[in-house]
């Protein structure tokens, strides 16, 4: 065949559109500026802006104005950065494909494929667009990436390949019939351009507590218009004490303090292997009550692995695993014991097309996954095919055919000709009259042999045996299958895709931590039973779920879909599709949901869950464009580590939030007293947002680098409608709101019971409230634990704020213009000591609470 002509080619292409998925734009640096302002609280500081202007108080207006302004500069700084993280994680090179294109074989840019391209496929090569087989020669593709299926497809004329795939084995050709958005990974690609259903957990809990700010602001102004009505003041004067109190009550800081703290949690998760695309998927991963695996890839190392040897003795070797196979070593009750299998490696090695390169990181494995993992197990156990193959040179090959379940290779030695072959249990053992004990040729016990087999078997792993022979001289008219008989039965190897090692420690970390793990995946039960055990996943019979199961569930509706996922922890057999279904099942089940995968199949589920986690190694860019989360070192342990720095995230933000909301409260609180006593407005709105923006910025921003406490994985997850203000942080909010805004109140009344004037009154309210600010500062490290019982200098960043918001506010006093704007002055040495014992007695407050706490 000639394949298409240039002119055809260009035509197509221009019809179809080039042969890639439409990828996503990141957002300009100008566009995440305006996009800091999308929030309801910080439109309220805007209308106070707006008012402030219209009244002509420019000085308020000035300030507000530069105050949202840094906070915009701050917060888009920050999300343009870890967009250009993330991004930096996409590879850059340009997949080929080799075509027949005017009767030529070219190599192309894959993204110029069209239907009807005449492909060519070798071993090693990735698949990149859909195609029609015309012929193949031992074709087989890994289509674990889109199926979950972890053993390679045998491929046939006639049948299709997909893009997304890896050849194996074998060569082909074939006609491409898709590109683009039209091939089947395309159709999984338009499934997660779609807008994720579900919203991080931060996101839900952070428009409930703003509803709630709003709805306190709203009664509050309420309340103060209706008191300020019946004293008969003037417009003007209550709509300031309205403004005032609007900025009172709205915890300004609040956004730039929770872009910092997730920005902190960021860079500690990088420092771990996790990189989140999203700021707020930091929080989301921490908040997850549930994860739902990926068999392979995630749990499991996607590389088929010898991991058991069964001698005819009833001798049993295993095999170590890990990347580094030079490393490895074959063992027996934990002693080396290669030598044993010696006979055995060397019937792996030598029928046996795979490759094993040397490279300056190791040893880069290429060629049939069964093939790959004899050869490795061979060199684990000292066996090097390269060395053997000058004693052993080749003459002849049967190759492996399903039909045969075998295959065998004729080697010429010391005049006589040596056969060895590979194939499954039942074949090999009909073959032998002989096997190997000890060294020792002896007559071949077939009942023995069969048992041997049943018990790896039964354990979920691929089972070949291992077999050898000699012809005494060269066989006339060639060598075949009449010559496998009277063999000597050397062994069996079990083959698994095998679990990560760091996996079952994992596991046990989540279920301590009170969070729940599921596995989902294209594997048969058995198989994922077994891999779900050896993976430390605690599961029975009635939890093991089927993509039938699924489906039926799903014909009968959501109710019956929930029902089946409140119980099942391993799905087996099912579809991408499914797996979307399912977690969204688990969504509805209350569960905050958190996906892992590496392949294209798991893509739509990544893309909707509150949290998406995929492999950054052997990813696909489907499931990490996907993503919230990208594992950098394809850990499944590293997910228990970004756990902990979300729990720490969300800690962090909840220790600011209380700070604020607690300070911000009393404040109110002062408004209200004043309302009804009837003394004037105890501080001006520019004074407030020095307080909740300048003074208390500083301090927030610190408070939400704090580090672990230690004991994070020790509680449960939060349960998902669990709300911010919980009753233990209502309770403490209540307590120090009635220090802070009943003793600021009191001062001031006293003050000016004193004969203070009102100005002289305010500087000194207004030290007094810094001062609240810095104990609470300290306060807020921790909700469990005194401040005594920290480590001081654990964030030297909180020590060095309060001591610079203290020193920000004094020196303020004594600089013309700004002491001018916020109306204050200098205070005495005296006056300054007396405020801070008065400050002091906060701390004691909510240390006698902390310790009641812990006593009930």
């Amino acid at each position: 065949m000639t394949g298409l002509t240039t002119r055809q080619a260009q035509a197509l292409l221009v019809e179809h559109g080039p042969n890639a998925l439409p990828g996503t734009r990141s957002p300009s640096l100008a566009f995440l500026f305006f996009k800091q302002f999308l929030n309801p609280l910080i439109y309220i500081l805007l209308l106070a802006a707006v008012v402030s202007l219209f009244l002509s108080d420019i000085k308020d207006t000035v300030f507000i104005g530069v105050v949202l302004l840094i906070n915009g500069i701050i917060g888009a700084v920050q999300e343009y950065s870890a967009g250009r993280a993330a991004a930096a994680l996409k590879k850059l090179e340009q997949p080929h494909a080799t075509v027949i294109r005017d009767g030529m074989q070219q190599e192309i840019d894959a993204c110029h494929l069209v239907p009807g391209d005449l492909m060519l496929l070798e071993a090693g090569s990735r698949v990149p667009a859909d195609l029609k087989l015309l012929g193949c020669t031992d074709l087989q593709c890994d289509e674990s990436l889109l199926t979950g299926e972890s053993m390679p497809v045998k491929k046939a004329k006639d049948t299709a390949c997909f893009a997304g795939s890896v050849v194996t084995r074998g060569r082909g050709q074939g006609i491409v019939t898709a590109t683009g958005l039209r091939m089947e990974i395309g159709r999984i690609a338009e499934q997660i351009a779609k807008r994720s259903i579900s919203e991080p957990p931060l996101m839900i809990r952070m428009k409930r507590f703003t509803r709630n700010i709003a709805v306190v602001v709203g009664v509050a102004i309420a309340v103060l218009v209706s008191i300020g009505g019946l004293r008969g003041m003037e417009i003007k004067e209550l709509f300031m004490m309205s403004v005032g109190l609007t900025v009172s009550a709205i915890p300004e800081g609040l956004p730039i303090a929770i872009s910092v703290a997730l920005a902190i949690a960021m860079r500690r998760m990088a420092k771990v292997n996790v990189i989140s695309r999203h700021m707020p998927a930091v929080e989301s991963l921490g908040s997850c009550t549930m994860i739902a695996t990926d068999k392979t890839g995630t749990l499991t190392m996607n590389e088929l692995t010898v991991t058991d040897i069964m001698l005819p003795d009833g001798s049993e070797l295993t095999c170590d695993t890990g990347h580094d196979i030079a490393a490895c070593r074959i063992r027996e009750n934990g002693a080396e014991a290669g030598i044993r299998a010696f006979r055995l490696f060397r019937a792996a090695a030598l029928p046996n097309e795979g490759r094993l390169l040397r490279e300056a990181d190791g040893l880069r494995c290429m060629g049939d996954t069964v093939d790959v993992a004899l050869l490795a197990a061979a060199h684990k156990g000292g066996v090097r095919r390269e060395e053997i193959q000058e004693d052993y040179p080749l003459v002849s090959r049967i190759p492996y055919e399903p039909d045969l379940k075998y295959a065998a290779s004729f080697h010429e030695s010391e005049n006589a000709v040596h056969i060895f072959v590979k194939g499954a249990p039942e074949a090999l053992i009909a073959m032998c009259d002989r096997m190997d004990v000890a060294g020792n040729d002896v007559p071949v016990d077939a009942g023995a042999l069969t048992e041997q087999k049943e018990v790896l078997t039964s354990q979920g792993l691929r089972v070949l045996a291992f077999a050898e022979g000699t012809i005494g001289t060269a066989a006339e008219g060639g060598y075949g299958h009449h010559h496998l008989v009277n063999l000597t039965f050397l062994g069996m190897a079990g083959m698994q895709d095998p679990i990560r090692p760091e996996v079952p420690q994992a596991i046990k970390d989540c279920r301590d931590a009170g969070i729940e793990v599921a596995m989902v995946t294209g594997d048969d039960p058995k198989t994922a039973t077994v891999i779900a055990r050896h993976a430390g996943l605690e599961v029975d019979g009635s939890q093991v779920v089927t993509g039938v199961d699924v489906c039926q569930a799903e014909e009968q509706g959501e109710a019956a879909l929930d029902q089946l996922t409140r119980n099942a922890r391993i799905y087996a057999r099912v579809e991408p599709t499914q797996k979307l279904a399912i977690v969204l099942s688990l969504a509805r089940n209350g569960h905050f949901v958190a996906v892992t995968g590496d392949g294209v199949n798991d893509a739509p589920a990544l893309k909707h869950a509150h949290v998406g986690v995929a492999m950054g190694r052997k990813g696909t860019d489907v499931a990490k464009e996907s993503a919230d989360i990208i594992l950098t070192d394809d850990n499944f342990s590293s997910i228990v580590a970004g756990i902990r720095e979300g729990r720490v995230a969300y800690a962090n933000i909840r220790k600011v939030i209380f700070m604020l909301t607690s300070t911000g409260a009393a404040e109110v609180v002062l408004f209200l007293l004043a309302m009804l006593i009837g003394t004037p407005m105890p501080l001006f709105a520019v004074q407030l947002l020095w307080l909740n923006l300048v003074t208390n910025g500083i301090q927030d921003v610190a408070l939400a680098c704090e580090q672990a406490e230690g004991d994070e994985l020790r509680y449960k997850p939060r349960k998902p409608k669990e709300p911010i203000f919980d009753r233990v942080m209502l309770r403490r909010i209540l307590h120090s709101t009635a220090v802070m805004g009943g003793g600021g109140f009191l001062l001031f009344w006293w003050l000016l019971e004193q004969g203070y004037a009102e100005d002289e009154a305010r500087n000194l309210l207004l030290l007094l409230f810094v001062l609240f600010e810095n104990f609470q500062c300290f306060n807020s490290r921790s909700e469990h634990h005194s401040v005594f019982h920290q480590r001081f200098l654990a964030n030297p960043f909180l020590i060095f704020s309060v001591i610079a918001a203290q020193a920000l506010h004094i020196a303020a006093m004594h600089i013309p213009g700004v002491s001018h704007a916020l109306r204050i002055a200098p205070v005495s040495p005296a006056e300054w000591v007396w405020l801070l014992l008065a400050a002091s007695l906060l701390m004691a407050v909510m240390e006698l609470e902390k310790w009641w706490d812990k006593r009930i």
